[in-house]
């Protein structure tokens, strides 16, 4: 498929089609689709940019990640697809981060397809493939776990979550950072640090944070995140966004009344019988 970068929707069109081919390769399972058809609509809302409360939320992530004393990104067939290099990026930068595979839809194939798109980005060493641990209460697939990685995680970085796995991860003890465009997802709401924000431009905003911090002679520490100010922040981003669409004017000709005006001598005209 030829794209035009000149088209208004490319950067849209190039992810569709990253997946769609991703899905014919395996890699992303139907459902991966419709998860990121939903997203990118509320990525529209959100004027598909980093907002001031994702770009916090980023910033904090990025501390917590430096502080923790094992931190875990999970990496689904979406993610894989989507933002292998911004995780071999991320993995690069802070010391110590394990990259796990967990899939909702598992199968052995599917596991070491997204292993092999997360080594050739880089990624050094990939969990996961060979599950070792659980996590209890858990009734799918994705509460196999690696004991090296997320079980013995005291963070975990999870971009494109399920919610039910967010609030079994948290009863663990763990601190849940995640990434979703959806502030209203159970995600968002039962995540410790919920970032709102498309998951290629947060993984990267996070490493940038992470690699300016570093250069702080500071000790990094988990501060405090307000995590429901976050979402109402993002939700007021998108009630500014759908205001603004709708004081544009519309594309094209414009229809109105005028439109709708009959001419005279047509047959509305009330006509006396001669």
């Amino acid at each position: 498929m030829r794209l035009s970068p000149r088209h208004p929707r490319y950067a849209s069109l190039t992810v569709r089609h990253a997946l769609a081919e991703a899905h014919r390769q395996g890699l992303v399972v139907p459902e991966g689709l419709i998860a990121q058809g939903r997203g990118e609509a509320f990525d529209y809302l959100l004027g598909e940019r980093t907002t001031p409360g994702a770009r916090r939320a980023e910033r904090a992530a990025a501390e917590w990640l430096l502080a923790a004393r094992h931190p875990v990104v999970s990496v689904n067939g979406n993610v894989a697809a989507l933002a292998a290099n911004e995780v071999a990026a991320l993995s690069r930068a802070v010391p110590g981060l394990d990259v796990e595979v967990n899939l909702f839809h598992r199968t052995g194939s599917r596991a070491r397809q997204v292993a092999e798109a997360l080594r050739a980005a880089g990624v050094r060493r990939v969990l996961g493939l060979r599950p070792t641990a659980t996590i209890p209460h858990l009734p799918s697939d994705r509460a196999k776990v690696d004991r090296r990685g997320i079980r013995d995680a005291d963070v975990c970085l999870v971009p494109l979550e399920d919610g039910d796995r967010t609030e079994a991860l948290r009863a663990l003890g763990k601190r849940v950072i995640s990434i979703d465009l959806n502030p209203l997802s159970r995600t968002s709401r039962a995540a410790d640090l919920p970032i709102v924000d498309e998951v290629k431009r947060a993984l990267a905003g996070v490493t940038r944070e992470v690699e300016r911090r570093r250069k702080s002679s500071r000790p990094p520490r988990f501060t405090p995140f307000d995590r429901r100010a976050a979402l109402s922040d993002a939700l007021e981003a998108i009630g500014r966004g759908i205001r603004r669409t709708a004081a544009q004017r519309p594309i094209g000709p414009r229809r109105g009344r005028a439109s709708a005006r009959r001419p005279r001598g047509s047959a509305g005209r009330t006509r006396r019988t001669p």
